[in-house]
């Protein structure tokens, strides 16, 4: 599973006000967090104002890369932004992200066709997120079809079926296992990501909705997801699952992840920064 850490994201609070206050330390923090507790890539967000955004990207670029060598994920809803920040960039790591709104994908996949980038390819349009699986389907072949004829692999594609909030979409979960299940059909060496936390938006208590949402996504076929690695619960379910699944051969991984101190216990992470997912 390749976990995307969620945590540098000016969208919450506390990571905002340090990139106001340009906070070195408390990035730091997160950043280095995340990584011991196995990130694989680190998404960087700004989560300000257009008029701010490259500024504190590059910012957030320089302070993180000079304090671990895990690969970036450059997350902004700006493609223009995505392609200013990649000369920043020391190692190609993943974007955040393209799709058939707006031509992002024609402005964003040329890019990077030459190099080692991946791609988040999210599964909506001009017409929006769409609950049926088919039309995401549909979607996700038009990006995977547009990456191939630039020479991009499957294997650098990790397509978002973008979940809805239960909250407003009764069938949402079923619609995003779907969406997995017609897609790894198709095309089995993509990969398929998520923002966790965005089915629970709305409800109380929403680490149970995020929990039980990772564990069926797992089953389901998600291979990567968004997600707070420094959570001892959100890591629980994941080698709990993976268990479960099949995947860890006599249950080895959970029990170095248990001996390690990655699960089984209630210790809070001294980050200073909410979870996004809570």
């Amino acid at each position: 599973m390749i976990m995307i850490g969620e945590k540098i994201n000016g969208s919450i609070a506390s990571v905002a006000k340090a990139i106001k206050e340009r906070d070195e330390a408390f990035i730091r923090r997160l950043a280095l967090r995340q990584t011991e507790c196995g990130a694989d890539y680190l998404d960087i967000a700004a989560g300000t104002a257009p008029n701010r955004e490259k500024e504190a990207l590059v910012w957030l670029i320089s302070v993180v890369q000079d304090t671990v060598d895990t690969p970036l994920c450059i997350d902004s809803t700006d493609c223009g932004m995505i392609r200013a920040m990649l000369p920043y960039v020391k190692k190609p790591g993943m974007i955040n992200s393209v799709s058939e709104e707006r031509g992002k994908c024609d402005q964003l996949l040329p890019e990077i066709a030459d190099s080692e980038w991946k791609i988040i390819a999210l599964t909506c349009d001009d017409r929006g997120i769409s609950t049926d699986p088919a039309v995401k389907l549909a979607i996700a072949e038009a990006i995977i079809g547009k990456a191939k004829t630039l020479g991009i692999e499957e294997e650098r594609l990790f397509v978002d079926p973008a979940v809805t909030a239960l909250s407003t979409t009764g069938d949402s979960l079923m619609s995003f296992t779907e969406t997995t299940r017609l897609i790894k059909e198709r095309f089995p060496s993509v990969h398929i990501t998520s923002g966790l936390s965005n089915i629970s938006f709305g409800l109380p208590h929403r680490k149970a909705i995020n929990q039980q949402f990772f564990c069926l996504a797992l089953a389901a076929g998600m291979d990567s997801a968004i997600m707070d690695p420094t959570s001892p619960d959100m890591r629980a379910v994941l080698y709990a699952t993976e268990a479960l699944l099949g995947e860890d051969r006599l249950c080895r991984r959970y029990l170095q992840a248990y001996r390690k101190g990655l699960i089984g216990t209630k210790t809070p992470v001294n980050s200073g920064a909410e979870q996004l997912s809570e």
